[in-house]
């Protein structure tokens, strides 16, 4: 049995015997059975052969949990170390809803950034590598306005459309993920790192795979998939035939979420691929606005789980002064309050509420799901 460390406190055991499992490798289903059933990754740890066994834990995965590879363990640690770096395991309340709901979800992922990114509603944008021009600029425009309407936008990082949609949401001072297939201290394709940085500072990168992974093709299918389930729609903006990013609105579709496809010339073969989807039932969109009717409910779903997470339930009676709230309600009741029908910037509400950013931007978030307020270009009124 491996011998977990001496550290502080149980947190720090905990993620210690996360990280454990996660570095098993292997198939996730086994080792989210263990989870559930020992309730901790401490306990599942502890549990020995037999139970390993009886869950179902192939020999390799055994072997790992046995025996410990101290310099892999220790690459990780350093790893999580930095202050913006984070380790989400199937048992912690902060590991994204939308994701846990997906098929074969991941027992971990690592997150270089703001993991509450994962809880806002998200549209996932990707194409070909090596688009057109007009469909480059066609990924900067929706990405654009879709941030401006207060959707995150999710991509891949891939050169192409990726690259362009996350780049129009950083622009504009949006929100914006990267789902990568490497670990995620590495850059995939290596220009990319200046990008992945400011994705990570400005979002979140996200991955699977543990620190120091390198880029393998079967893991960019696997990626494809996380993103996928990540977001609330999959927009396709040229695609060919065979592409990933027909694999990811495949994957969009089986986890329940909404596929659009942008029609294009049929003398383009990177059309091909979104007219297949069409013609296949994915949504046709000329238009965000398309997007934003389409996925209108999925985020409804997600607005329950963000209350259920943060346990504080949202006012009603918009426009007029909120009855007082009991604890922990008395927040809401004060953001409210600083929220009139002019826009009003996050520093405002800062000042006024005494509030953290943090605990301001989750509040918010709430509270835009629920249609009580409208946000664009960074300020919040009152709907």
């Amino acid at each position: 049995m491996p011998v977990l460390p001496d550290l502080a406190d149980e947190r720090g055991h905990e993620a210690e015997a996360l990280l454990a499992l996660v570095l098993a490798g292997g198939p996730a289903r086994p080792l989210r059975d263990l989870l559930e059933h020992f309730g901790n990754a401490r306990d599942t740890l502890a549990a020995g052969l037999s139970a390993w066994r009886a869950a179902g834990l192939g020999p390799q995965q055994m072997q790992a949990l046995a025996v410990a590879a101290p310099g892999r363990m220790e690459q990780v640690r350093r790893w999580l170390d930095h202050p913006r770096h984070h380790l989400l395991g199937w048992r912690d309340p902060d590991y994204p809803p939308l994701l846990r709901s997906c098929p074969n979800p991941p027992v971990a992922v690592f997150v270089d950034g703001d993991p509450a990114q994962l809880w806002q509603p998200a549209i996932a944008i990707v194409g070909s590598r090596n688009p057109s021009a007009a469909g480059r600029d066609n990924a900067y425009e929706f990405a654009s306005a879709l941030s401006a309407s207060g959707l995150c936008v999710g991509s891949g990082l891939a050169a192409g459309i990726d690259a362009a949609a996350h780049r129009a949401a950083l622009d504009g001072g949006g929100s914006t993920f990267a789902v990568i297939g490497t670990g995620p201290d590495l850059a995939y394709p290596r220009r990319h790192a200046v990008l992945q940085e400011q994705i990570a500072a400005a979002g979140a990168v996200v991955s699977e795979y543990p620190p120091g992974t390198p880029a393998r093709s079967g893991q960019f299918p696997s990626r494809n998939r996380l993103l996928a389930a990540l977001c609330l729609g999959t927009v396709v903006i040229e695609a060919a035939e065979r592409s990933g990013a027909l694999i990811t609105a495949r994957l969009a579709a089986e986890a329940g979420r909404e596929v659009f496809a942008m029609p294009g010339s049929i003398r383009n073969p990177m059309a091909r691929g979104c007219h297949r989807l069409i013609r296949d039932g994915a949504t046709l969109v000329t238009q965000p606005a398309d997007i934003l009717e389409g996925v209108a409910n999925l985020a409804g779903e997600l607005a329950g789980a963000l209350q259920n997470r943060l346990s504080t339930p949202i006012p009603d009676a918009p426009g007029v002064p909120c009855p007082a709230p009991t604890l922990p309600d008395q927040d809401y009741q004060r953001l409210w309050n600083a929220l009139g029908h002019d826009p009003t910037g996050m520093d405002s509400l800062i000042r006024c509420t005494g509030l953290t950013a943090s605990r301001l931007s989750s509040m918010l978030l709430v509270m835009e799901l629920e249609g009580k307020v409208s946000s664009a270009y960074g300020c919040y009124t009152r709907t």
